[in-house]
């Protein structure tokens, strides 16, 4: 059935198909379709599979850092965006077509969302949502029944009777949409102008039984109205934008009646979408030249051409290049997406990213290459140790074979290594490198050519690549595994089992925090258990200029905003260790972003010690600070610098590592 994810119309599993390739998909769509967690023993129930092969399946996920094994329950992890995000970079749209959809929902003051077709559903690659008490927005990769969008009948007006077979095939099987968890059941009758009361129920119309006309209507007219069809008060309204004749993607504006009704979004909204979708087919044309007249060829990193028509000012610095750029507005700030690999945000040095989207940390001193889970951040290097460990992941494709054999021979029976090669293979694809070969999924992934086939052979079955004249494609079911929960993944969030782990470690406080003002606010704070811990709660906010968090941040500021920020808080002596005078705050501010890290003491409390280090998004750019915090009598100031901060920075590149994949195709919340 097209909602469950599940092969092609039933087809039989090919005999070269990998099987454990395929129970481990099945584990992550459980997961995503659970909202990202699940008990191992609901897993085992959700799938039919042994409890034994699902032990085995999330310890491989969860030591490719897909997963993490949280007591008795398999939680989602932010790397696993890395699968879709290699589907989006392939996509090119993204890239191009999101400023485009921000701009619009700015000037219209509406939710406002790309979707993509998925056989006979839609599904969204881009939301740009109003942040208001009635929210109304998807998440992205989620999967709706086509009959019942705006998006869908403008898809399906491109359909041939295959696709329409398949429609009404999905329909007689799954007639309340249950195969569609992101949306209400199909139990609302169709509320047509005739009176069906008197018909037996299993022949009243229900909601998207006018498809095929609504379908006829969009292609003359193209546009299309959902009025209600998902659930009541929420309507929407959307145009297609044509690359090549052909529709590429539906620009999709949502609203509710309490707003708008069908009518007027209409009447009100259309004209303005019309002129945003004139601009964004231009801003395809001119990406397709730039890639040398070749529309499925993805433009260069970085390189997006500038707005016209509609397009705001905002909306043209976005799509020329500026990518990875930081908003920090209090504590509604967010993370802008780093679109394009390689890309450098403003005030900061960039760091590219790998074809696996792991790109190397920024951080001083820090050992190149992504840490995985379990890792104690050391640097290889610096020890003295000329191969990486098993336990730390490569940060391009290629080396993912060794490092898959390394975690089998480590870890024996309970590493699959087929399933993490597999899943190897879609990271393969990327911006650049939409089509390949098999043999170019070999060379990029370093998995022998029958390996690669095999695996190419079982996500074809499962609907995840298509080929075409002897090249490989993912499709947009790649979305399907994790990147819906995923993708509304805040910093915080992000940052809590990291938090976790290091204060288990350390057995000590450990905060983030984010500027807001001239204070810090903290978003994330674990204490170990003890009779005497620093114990704040998240939401506290202290001023930036006394604290190790603080300063960490406001050494990333350009020197006059920095004393600007001290200037607005009128900083005052809160103990007699206090900093308040000017210069000597310069100074420290100096040696901070010589050093990479603040170490305070006694200037918040008596007999408080903390060491801070700044967290950068993919860009360079710091968003946030993490910290670890004790009573003085614990550690002394050089023991904090010589035992906590390898480990706070371990900790830090962590975090950052996630944000980075988190963060390159959506908006990360900062709190």
């Amino acid at each position: 059935m097209s909602g469950s994810g599940s092969a092609r119309g039933g087809a039989e599993v090919p005999d070269e198909a990998v099987t454990p390739l395929i129970r481990g998909i099945a584990v992550l769509r459980r997961l995503t379709e659970a909202d990202g967690a699940v008990s191992l023993s609901g897993l085992e129930r959700a799938t039919g599979l042994a409890r034994s092969t699902v032990d085995r399946i999330t310890a491989t996920l969860a030591r490719m850092g897909y997963v993490r094994l949280d007591g008795r329950d398999a939680v989602l992890a932010p790397r696993l965006m890395e699968l879709g995000n290699a589907y989006l970079a392939a996509l090119r749209l993204p890239r191009v077509l999101d400023p485009y959809a921000d701009a619009l929902a700015d000037e219209l003051d509406e939710s406002v969302s790309l979707a993509v077709c998925d056989r006979d559903g839609i599904r969204f690659i881009h939301q740009a949502t109003r942040r208001r008490a009635m929210s109304l927005s998807f998440r992205i990769g989620d999967l709706l029944p086509a009959e019942r969008t705006a998006p869908g009948p403008l898809f399906a007006s491109e359909w041939g009777e295959e696709e329409w077979n398949r429609w009404r095939e999905r329909r007689a099987a799954d007639p309340e949409d249950r195969g569609f968890p992101a949306v209400p059941a199909r139990s609302r009758p169709y509320e047509g102008g005739t009176d069906t009361s008197a018909l037996p129920a299993a022949q009243r119309p229900t909601v998207g039984d006018d498809f095929e006309e609504r379908a006829a209507e969009a292609g003359r007219s193209g546009w299309a109205l959902d009025d209600q069809l998902i659930e009541p008060g929420l309507v929407a309204v959307s145009m297609p934008v044509r690359e090549a004749g052909r529709i590429v993607c539906v620009v999709n504006v949502v609203s509710h009646t309490s707003r708008h009704s069908a009518a007027d979004l209409r009447e009100t909204l259309l004209p303005r979408l019309r002129a945003a979708v004139a601009a964004m087919e231009r801003a395809l044309e001119l990406d397709a030249e730039d890639a040398g007249d070749a529309p499925d060829t993805p433009a260069g990193p970085g390189r997006s051409p500038e707005p016209t028509g509609s397009a705001s000012p905002a909306e043209a610095t976005a799509a020329t290049g500026v990518t990875g750029v930081t908003g920090v507005t209090g504590v509604t700030g967010v993370i802008e997406p780093g679109y394009a690999e390689g890309a450098a945000g403003a005030g900061g040095t960039g760091a590219p990213a790998s074809p696996g989207d792991t790109a190397d940390s920024t951080r001083p001193g820090d050992a190149a290459g992504l840490p995985s889970p379990g890792d104690d951040g050391e640097d290889p290097a610096a020890a003295g140790r000329a191969t990486e460990r098993p336990t730390e992941r490569p940060s391009t494709p290629s080396g993912l074979a060794d490092w898959t054999a390394a975690s089998k021979q480590e870890l024996g029976r309970e590493f699959v290594e087929s399933l993490a090669r597999g899943l190897t293979v879609i990271t393969a694809f990327g911006e650049g490198r939409a089509e390949l070969s098999l043999t170019a999924v070999a060379q990029a992934t370093g998995l022998a050519r029958a390996t690669a086939r095999r695996a190419l052979i079982t996500l074809e079955h499962l609907g995840y690549v298509v080929a075409h004249d002897r090249v490989f494609r993912l499709t947009p079911r790649v979305l399907g595994l994790g990147f819906p929960p995923l993708s509304r993944t805040t910093l915080p969030e992000i940052a809590a089992p990291h938090l976790t782990e290091l204060s288990q470690r350390l057995r000590d406080s450990v905060s983030l925090a984010v500027l807001t003002g001239a204070e810090v606010q903290y978003t994330g704070h674990v204490s170990p258990r003890g009779i005497m811990s620093v114990n704040l709660t998240v939401g506290t906010r202290l001023p930036a200029y006394a604290t190790s968090l603080g300063r960490a941040i406001l050494a990333d500021l350009p020197e006059a905003r920095a004393l600007e920020v001290l200037a607005d808080g009128a900083p005052e002596a809160v103990t007699a260790e206090t900093m308040t005078d000017p210069d000597v705050f310069r100074a420290e501010l100096d040696k901070i972003r010589r050093s990479g890290y603040a170490l305070v003491e006694g200037e918040l409390e008596q007999g408080l010690r903390s060491i801070a280090v700044p967290v950068r998004e993919r860009g360079g750019r710091v968003v946030a600070a993490v910290n670890v915090a004790m009573h003085s009598s614990r550690r002394t100031a050089e023991a904090c610098v010589s035992d906590v901060l390898p480990e706070l920075h371990a900790t830090a590149t962590r975090i950052e590592a996630d944000l980075r994949i988190a963060g390159r195709f959506r908006r990360v919340q900062l709190s």
